[in-house]
């Protein structure tokens, strides 16, 4: 019998690819092409030189690259007298100590609902469960009352705080810890080592695949918030990124399309990055954590 498909010789070896899976792979292609479209779009954009953005009708790809445009980023926000460069050190630090906070937080909470005798387990679980069924605009208004009472408005903590107890990140945690067995936690405890230092040394090294993804969900979270920034921050040097492109995207020129392409950029580099290196832990979680 003789199979139908497209024939494919490495050395000796023969692989047949059916009509079928051929017909897959170029859907999967074209829709990879179109979802990957406006990244490289943004990345083409960044190293036009001003010419080529007043070019009608435009073109896609760059003929001569510049890097003139991230030199232009430090005029395009050059009237709030803040450099480019704080609104990226703010989001940087906003961004790895939410990461490094909730990461701590959603492992010692899941580690206590899942391996500890807490009284009302099954009730605390419940709530934060249904945390997770409302969105962030409905606790928008409590969060800014507390933010407020507490005196943070216009700080860097007002970003932090609110989104380092997040219900999906315990949740996450708490599936993940659920598999760590409970006899070797008992013998730890029969030797001697205190619940501190069970989670150091036992439980925190065992959830690494879960805070590998919560990282990676986290810092993309918190990086690209726009929402947060624009409701807490009211000084201009302690503005973030998003807030940033915002003030460029406003000068409404072509001159500064060049300057919104460069920190677009910028801006989505990290995340790119931070998935490409981690995106097996994060397979690896959602598989043994039934999350789909």
């Amino acid at each position: 019998m003789v199979k139908t498909g497209i024939h494919i010789r490495f050395g000796r070896k023969q692989i047949t690819i059916s009509s079928k899976r051929v017909w897959l792979y170029m859907f999967v292609l074209i829709l990879v092409t179109f979802t990957a479209m406006p990244l490289v779009y943004v990345v083409v954009t960044a190293f036009k030189p001003l010419d080529e953005l007043l070019r009608f009708p435009p073109r896609f790809f760059v003929e001569r690259p510049t890097t003139r445009n991230f030199g232009d980023l430090v005029l395009a926000v050059g009237s709030s007298s803040v450099p480019f460069l704080r609104y990226f050190l703010n989001s940087v630090y906003v961004a790895v100590v939410t990461v490094f906070l909730t990461v701590i937080v959603s492992a010692l909470g899941a580690y206590a609902m899942t391996k500890l005798d807490l009284p009302f387990r099954s009730a605390l679980f419940s709530l934060i469960i249904a945390a997770m069924m409302f969105p962030s605009q409905v606790t928008q208004i409590p969060n800014y009352l507390t933010v407020n009472g507490l005196g943070l408005v216009n700080t860097t903590w007002a970003l932090i705080i609110p989104k380092i107890a997040v219900a999906f990140n315990f949740f996450l945690m708490k599936q993940f810890c659920e598999q760590l067995p409970n006899a070797l936690l008992e013998a730890a405890r029969i030797d001697g080592a205190g619940e501190s230092r069970i989670f150091r040394s036992i439980v925190f090294p065992f959830l690494k695949p879960a805070w590998a993804s919560l990282i990676v969900f986290s810092f993309v979270s918190n990086w690209n918030d726009y929402f947060g920034p624009l409701v807490y921050i009211t000084s201009q040097a302690k503005k973030t990124l998003p807030l940033a492109i915002q003030s460029i995207a406003e000068g409404g020129s072509i001159a500064r399309a060049g300057a919104m392409a460069a920190a677009t950029f910028l801006m989505t580099m990290p995340t790119v990055i931070i998935y490409t290196v981690m995106q097996r832990r994060v397979i690896e979680t959602m598989a043994h954590s039934g999350i789909k």
